[in-house]
C-alpha cells in the first residue's frame, strides 16, 4: 500500500467534536496534575489543529470557566487557564474507566434487577425523569412500565424512586423462567444490533491508523488530532453500552475487536501526540512546554491505584457537568 493511500485513509472527525469537549480532552490527556495555567494563545493554537477558529476557541474557554471546569488567571494582558483543584483525580478515574472498559464482560449470577412502576399520564414530566434516570443506570425498557438490568442495581433503583417520590413501584431481583418468547426475554430490551454496528463502524474507521503507524507515516500533528478524536469517539461507549454479561452477548459481538484497536492506537500515538502538544505550547511558553506529558494505559492504571480514598464522590463541577450532560443526552434521544 502506497504512502499516499495510507495517508488518505487516516480518519477525520465526521462532524467534528465541539470545542469544549476537545479542549477538556486535550488538557485531560497532557496537563492534569499540573497547577500551572496555560496562556489562552497556546490553547487557541492547539484547537486550530482541529479546525476550531480563534473565536470558537476563546468562546469555549469562557464557557468552561463559567461551568467551573477551568480556572482562569491573568498576568498583565495575558489570560491563562488551568484545571481546577480535585479535577485531576476525577480525570484519572474516568480515564481508567475509559481505557479498561470492554476488556472483559462482567460475571453474572443469572438474575435480573427488575423495576416495575406505574406513573399516571398527568405526571408526564415525572415519568420522563424516571425513564431518563433509569437509562443513566443502564436499565432498558422491556415494556413501558417494566425496566430490566442484569446488574445488581436494586439499591440504586430504590434510591432513585425515593428521590423522585414514586411509591407505585416495585424493585425485584429475579431470574427469567426458561421457555418464554423471544420478545419476552429480558435481553431483548437492549438494542445490541445497533450497538454492534457502532462498534464495527468504530473499528473500520480506525484500523487503518495501525497500518499507517506500522509504516511510520503519522506526523506529530496527525497523532495529536487522531488520538484526541479517538478518545472523544470512544468515550461514549462506557456511557451508553449496558455492559451485559458474556452469556447474553451475540457470538459475533464486535466490542472486543474495537477495544483492542482503541487501546493500541491510544498507547502507541501517545509520544508523538505529546511532541505536537509541546511544539504548540513551546511557541508561546517554552518553559511550560517542558511540563507537558502523555499517559498511556499502564501509567493510568498506576495513577488510579494510587488514588485510594481520593476517588470521585460526585461533588466536583466536572462530575456534575458530566452527569448533567448525560441526563440531557438520554432525555433528548427519547424525546
Amino acid at each position: 500500500m502506497g504512502k499516499d493511500l495510507l495517508k488518505a485513509e487516516l480518519p477525520r472527525a465526521q462532524n467534528g467534536a465541539e470545542p469544549q469537549l476537545l479542549l477538556t480532552s486535550l488538557l485531560g490527556d497532557f496537563w492534569y496534575w499540573r497547577d500551572e495555567h496555560i496562556p489562552a494563545t497556546a490553547l487557541v493554537r492547539l484547537l486550530a489543529d482541529f479546525d476550531v477558529t480563534s473565536d470558537g476557541a476563546r468562546a469555549a474557554m469562557r464557557r468552561l470557566v463559567a461551568r467551573g471546569l477551568l480556572d482562569t488567571s491573568r498576568s498583565g494582558r495575558t489570560t491563562a487557564y488551568g484545571i481546577p483543584a480535585r479535577t485531576s483525580e476525577v480525570i484519572v478515574e474516568r480515564a481508567h474507566r475509559m481505557l479498561t472498559f470492554g476488556a472483559t464482560a462482567p460475571e453474572w449470577d443469572g438474575r435480573w434487577t427488575v423495576v416495575a412502576f406505574s406513573v399516571p399520564e398527568q405526571a408526564r414530566g415525572l415519568r420522563t425523569a424516571l425513564r431518563s434516570r433509569l437509562r443513566l443506570l443502564r436499565f432498558a425498557a422491556l415494556y413501558d412500565g417494566v425496566w430490566v438490568s442484569p446488574h445488581d442495581l436494586g439499591a440504586d433503583a430504590q434510591a432513585l424512586l425515593r428521590e423522585l417520590g414514586i411509591e407505585t413501584a416495585t424493585v425485584l431481583r429475579s431470574a427469567a423462567v426458561p421457555g418464554g418468547t423471544r420478545q419476552g426475554d429480558p435481553v431483548s430490551a437492549f438494542d445490541l444490533t445497533a450497538l454492534g454496528k457502532e462498534y464495527r463502524a468504530f473499528t473500520e474507521r480506525y484500523e487503518p491508523v495501525l497500518e499507517s503507524l506500522a509504516a511510520g507515516l503519522i506526523s506529530p500533528a496527525e497523532a495529536l488530532r487522531i488520538r484526541t478524536e479517538l478518545r472523544v469517539a470512544w468515550r461514549r461507549f462506557p456511557e451508553t453500552d449496558p455492559d451485559l454479561p458474556a452469556e447474553l452477548l451475540p457470538p459475533d459481538w464486535d466490542r472486543p475487536r474495537a477495544q483492542r484497536v482503541f487501546l493500541e492506537i491510544y498507547d502507541r500515538l501517545g509520544p508523538l501526540a505529546e511532541l505536537r502538544f509541546r511544539q504548540i505550547l513551546g511557541t508561546v511558553s517554552p518553559e511550560l512546554a517542558d511540563l507537558a506529558s502523555h499517559h498511556d494505559s499502564a501509567a493510568i492504571a498506576d495513577l488510579y491505584a494510587s488514588l485510594g480514598d481520593r476517588r470521585a464522590h460526585g461533588d466536583t463541577p466536572f462530575e456534575q457537568a458530566t452527569a448533567a450532560r448525560r441526563l440531557d443526552e438520554v432525555t433528548r434521544s427519547r424525546s
